[in-house]
């Protein structure tokens, strides 16, 4: 089975399939998804010790934090699916 991993930064990589959205860690909205998923244990922090840039929501209801701007994960994502 061939998956299509995204990379978020740093050597982290998601399996592309599995990303529901890709969405900017700035409004209060996604502070409470970001707090929430970690009181849940269900909080991946990919950033490395960095600013977190991006919010990776998968389908398996885990939130991944990555220090990559939202946009640039997003033009990789759809570049991704272009080549499939």
């Amino acid at each position: 089975m061939d998956q299509n991993l995204l990379n978020i930064g740093f050597g982290n990589t998601v399996v592309a399939d599995r990303v529901v959205a890709i969405v900017s860690p700035n409004s209060a909205p996604m502070k409470r998804l970001k707090d929430e998923a970690k009181d849940e244990k269900r909080l991946v922090d990919a950033t490395h010790g960095r600013r977190t840039r991006s919010i990776i929501v998968m389908d398996s209801n885990h939130i991944v934090l990555s220090a990559i701007q939202a946009e640039t994960i997003s033009q990789r994502f759809t570049t991704l699916k272009e080549t499939v």
